[in-house]
């Protein structure tokens, strides 16, 4: 427990000492945020905020990581390595939009079109890496296709409908945590409390090496929250919210609790829910909107609810979700 506290520590303390340096260098280079003109009228004001700051985020999950993983299995060096690379997808992502201008702003900042990599390349990336870990876990001999049931001590074997089933999961999530990165503090914090679940999860089965991988993901998020609660000054980007989705993945497979994830994380689901809904009712109907705005976040932004308020408010209900987890989780099963 000692060395899961100092690795939290430990990668908290990586991201307040590089962050303020990092801001400084993107202001440099003139990596600001492109804003939507669709988008909500007061996230103007926010164009120009320096974005890739996922690359803190995922530079103190890995040193912090590694620091600690003198006698851990493998597992945390892949989730590591997992992490890392849907980082690097949301990285090319962010460089497309900004470095090379597919999206030009027009006078006020802001954006008609905040393009990236096409919709098509990064499902083939998100894929490609998915797979990868699901076939790791599959043929891992701590981790199989066995899959741990909420609320019983059950191990459901999905057999060879595992890889599949496990790719569907990490493709949802790394784009549900993707929507949720909208407001300032809200990815990082919602990841930051899932993480408590994953990190007591891990730890009371005796699976120190996750717990240790959840214990840096949290200190990340922590410290990140230091400089992107509102008013933001600096936002993690598609670099980030990428970067904790490929974590929640990883230590979701890894330790078998992928169900999980639809108790802990299930403002994740929500936010990818209301987007499914936006656009198929948009698409039924020829040109409506079932919501004001997707993800839902942006609806209540759009009924006039202050920014931090739904942050806070989506706080407190993933708080609540993460001890309704906890109850169905059962203790060295």
């Amino acid at each position: 427990m000692n060395k899961a506290i100092l690795t939290t520590l430990m990668s908290f303390s990586i991201v307040i000492a590089i962050t303020p340096r990092a801001i400084e260098y993107l202001h440099h280079i003139r990596f600001g945020q492109a804003v939507r003109e669709v988008g909500p009228v007061t996230h103007y004001k926010k164009a120009g905020t320096p974005t890739m700051g996922g690359v803190v985020i995922i530079v103190s999950i890995a040193a912090a990581s590694l620091i600690a993983s003198a006698g851990a299995d493998s597992s945390l060096v892949f989730a590591v390595i997992v992490t890392t690379i849907f980082g690097l997808v949301g990285f090319l992502d962010d460089y497309i939009k900004i470095i090379q201008k597919r999206s030009i702003p027009n006078e006020r900042g802001v954006s008609a079109s905040s393009l990236g990599l096409r919709p098509i390349h990064k499902l083939l990336m998100q894929l490609s890496i998915a797979t990868a870990l699901a076939v790791y876990a599959a043929y891992h001999p701590s981790i199989g296709t066995k899959i741990l049931i909420p609320f019983t001590s059950y191990f459901f074997d999905l057999g060879l409908l595992f890889i599949p089933f496990a790719v569907i999961v990490i493709v949802a999530v790394i784009n549900a945590v993707n929507f949720t990165d909208g407001l300032d503090g809200l990815a990082s914090g919602v990841t930051m409390i899932v993480f408590i679940f994953f990190f007591v999860a891990a730890m009371s089965n005796g699976m120190a090496s996750m717990g240790l991988f959840a214990a840096a993901v949290i200190g990340a998020c922590l410290g990140f929250l230091a400089f992107n609660f509102n008013p933001a000054k600096l936002f993690m980007g598609d670099t980030g919210s990428m970067a904790l989705g490929g974590a929640v993945s990883a230590i979701s497979i890894l330790t078998r609790t992928e169900l999980f994830i639809l108790i802990a994380g299930l403002i994740y689901a929500v936010e990818l829910v209301s987007v499914a809904i936006q656009v198929s009712f948009y698409k039924m109907t020829k040109g409506k909107r079932f919501f004001k705005m997707a993800p839902i976040h942006h609806h209540f932004e759009l009924l006039g609810w202050e920014e931090t308020r739904i942050v806070m408010i989506f706080w407190i209900f993933t708080a609540v979700c993460v001890l309704v987890s906890m109850l169905s989780l059962p203790i060295n099963s």
